[in-house]
């Protein structure tokens, strides 16, 4: 143990194509008895194991765990924040430079910080995380090719050309910096590292309650909780995170607990949130299969509703020439206007984004007051029943389904051609990419499945109203 506290071990890491890697190192400390020893607690009944659905490391139950039962809990010296620098510091200018979204990279200079200081309090949690991440931006680049979904390479190349230009400007500033001040104990930080940290922490990483500001409200920090985060994920998790304050100093505690009775040998599961895959993907390096909360991003463009429309045998010139009442109800609906998002999704809970469904029943009416009898609430909604008629909703359901065809044509292949090659020998990171691009197309045929039985339902209802 001594030896592991006084390490030195490069900041430098080699891009991996193994999407399973090994520990920082081979054979890291024990990290429940690490955790006890520094004032947590972990139930006798919880062990680290080598997860057998997910190749990877985890949490198991040993032996029966009932419902309640304290799993995991850690002192707030345990958790490893960015914390406090001073205004002026080389960390403190750098951390300035990570933009909100990426806000990942700000924890991930603190862990590399952590990682290249000798006697670190954290170094026996740092050297039992993953060598490699199977996140994207350690892609080889035919997998990112193989993705074949615009929005998440958007994403991809955004990150990968952030870690780069991160890389130049970390160099710039450290470049003058005295070895006593210097963040990283002297060495050099490239872009492999600064992805390998910002991977950590997207992946682990949990946001909570820290320090209150002035109006009371507390403030969200993230934090990685040693132990904690190799509970894996789960939409219906067996376990909880909950945060407490220890009577008397009111210091914080973080606690996982059963939220059910947890079986003999079942994986400790969390739920990392409500995520499409694309999100999974990028910050995780996983792919849930049939996710209930998975979509697809499309452009609200008028030139491709004009196309579906005729394809859908639904011509409108309303789409590329608007009414000016219209347009006004595209305007409240964010679909009109200088500061318009024009992104709308399908598929999740929703099955088609309100703003869609709202515009396309607007714009397939001629007739403005019954458009304008309905609330916007209403147009929006697609379990409303026919707010403007059956042969509007008709026109719209049909339409959308058009939209989903020429989506699914953009992709370079098809499910059947996929799966295929599923079945072939692939590298572990091309698996991923296949089966990523499987899922958003699977998400654009259940929509339009979906959608095309309602036409179905509303037909049938008109021809028997009409024979009555």
């Amino acid at each position: 143990m001594a030896a592991a506290l006084t390490h030195l071990r490069p900041l430098t890491c080699a891009a991996s194509a193994a999407v399973y890697s090994s520990r920082l190192v081979p054979q890291p400390p024990d990290l429940i008895k690490w955790v006890r020893r520094e004032g947590g607690s972990v139930h006798p009944s919880v062990k680290i194991a080598t997860s057998e659905r997910r190749n990877g490391l985890g949490l198991i139950a040993s032996e029966d765990i009932p419902k309640g039962s304290d799993l995991i809990s850690l002192p707030e010296n345990l958790p490893l924040q960015f914390g406090a620098v001073e205004a002026d510091s080389p960390m403190s200018k750098l951390a300035q430079q990570v933009p909100e979204e990426l806000w990942a990279m700000k924890l991930g200079l603190k862990l590399l910080q952590e990682r290249a200081r000798k006697g670190s309090f954290w170094w026996p949690y740092i050297c039992n995380l993953p060598e490699t991440y199977s996140v994207p931006v350690f892609f080889p680049g035919e997998d990112i090719k193989n993705l074949q979904y615009a929005p998440l390479l958007y994403q991809v190349n955004k990150r990968c050309r952030f870690l780069l230009e991160f890389e130049r400007l970390v160099k710039q500033e450290l470049d003058n910096v005295k070895q006593d001040d210097h963040p990283f104990d002297g060495q050099h930080v490239d872009s492999s590292a600064l992805g390998w940290a910002m991977s950590a922490v997207s992946s682990r990483a949990f946001r909570l309650y820290g320090g209150k500001h002035l109006d009371g409200t507390h403030e969200d920090v993230p934090m990685m909780l040693p132990l904690v985060d190799m509970c894996n994920h789960s939409f219906h998790p067996n376990a909880e995170i909950i945060q407490e304050h220890e009577a008397g100093d009111g210091k914080m505690l973080v606690k996982v607990i059963a939220a059910e009775n947890i079986k003999g040998n079942d994986e400790l599961e969390l739920n990392y949130g409500c995520l499409n895959n694309d999100l999974f993907l990028i910050d995780y390096g996983f792919v849930v299969p049939s996710n209930p909360y998975d979509c697809i991003e499309l452009k609200y463009d008028a030139a491709l509703l004009d196309a579906a429309s005729m394809a859908a045998g639904v011509h409108s010139p309303n789409f590329s020439s608007p009414a000016p009442w219209q347009k006004e109800i595209l305007s409240h609906l964010n679909l009109e206007g200088e500061n318009s998002d024009l992104k709308v999704r399908l598929g999740g809970s929703d099955v088609v984004e309100g703003r869609l469904v709202a515009a396309l029943r607007a714009l397939l009416s001629n007739d403005e007051d019954s458009v304008r009898n309905h609330s916007i609430d209403m147009l929006k909604s697609l379990s409303a029943q026919s707010p403007l008629g059956t042969p509007n909703e008709v026109a719209a359901l049909r339409t959308i389904v058009a939209l989903c065809v020429i989506a699914l044509g953009h992709f370079p292949t098809k499910i059947t051609e996929d799966e295929s090659l599923l079945k072939q020998n692939i590298s572990e990171t091309t698996d991923l990419a296949i089966r990523f691009r499987v899922e958003k197309k699977s998400v654009i045929i259940d929509v339009m499945r979906d959608l095309t039985k309602r036409v179905k339902l509303l037909l049938s209802k008109e021809s028997a109203s009409a024979q009555n």
